[in-house]
């Protein structure tokens, strides 16, 4: 009789333990998930395909980023904050302290200084493939989304080596982070009806095939 009456007990444990684990190992990717490879493949075929336009009047001024999210955190710190374990912040919402993990190349980091925040589609890129004729509003929610899987938090010194490039011109240093990359780059893409180069869409395709 013991055993059973301590029986679904200890199961509630165990489930409670669980979902615990499961909070505390979120990944960036898990926190704001991006196409399954399927679907990726669709709006991949989706997109117009055209060669890449001209950076003829661009500016990230153009790109009003790091907007106020509520109360003093702006969307930076709002990313850091998603993208970290055990992050700590001060009064003025930015991070004391907190483990963060770059997801493109691998690296651990516990300064929020050694992470930036990077556009799953740089902003240039959302230029030349359509943003250039939206309004400076678009362009605003484009460089803050914090719904689609847009903003990375990631080792800085491999954000500069990305810096505006495509996937035919750059790739996350991590291969097994190579299909999340394809197909949260085609959701942003679809998403705001971007075009595609060919070269591109070809890099996309490779790494989908990563999947």
């Amino acid at each position: 009789m013991k055993a059973r009456t301590w029986l679904p007990l200890i199961v509630l444990v165990i489930a409670a333990l669980v979902v615990v684990w499961q909070q505390g190992s979120v990944s960036p990717t898990q926190a704001n998930p991006g196409s399954d490879p399927g679907a990726a493949r669709q709006q991949l075929a989706e997109l117009q395909v055209k060669p890449r336009g001209t950076l003829n009047g661009y500016s990230r001024e153009k790109y009003p980023h790091w907007d106020t999210v509520e109360g003093t955190c702006n969307t930076r710190e709002e990313v850091l904050k998603r993208a970290g374990q055990n992050v700590v912040t001060g009064k003025d919402c930015a991070p004391t302290s907190g483990t963060w993990v770059s997801p493109y190349d691998g690296g651990t980091w516990t300064q929020a200084s050694d992470v930036d925040i990077d556009h799953m589609v740089p902003l240039a890129q959302s230029w030349v493939s359509g943003a250039s004729a939206w309004t400076q509003a678009q362009r605003e929610a484009f460089a803050n989304d914090l719904e689609r899987p847009q903003l990375w938090a990631v080792t800085d010194n491999v954000n500069q080596s990305k810096s505006d490039r495509a996937p035919d011109e750059w790739k996350p240093p991590l291969e097994s982070f190579w299909c999340t990359y394809a197909t949260d780059w085609i959701t942003v893409k679809h998403y705001y009806q971007l075009s595609v180069t060919t070269a591109e869409q070809a890099a996309l395709t490779e790494m989908l095939d990563r999947c």
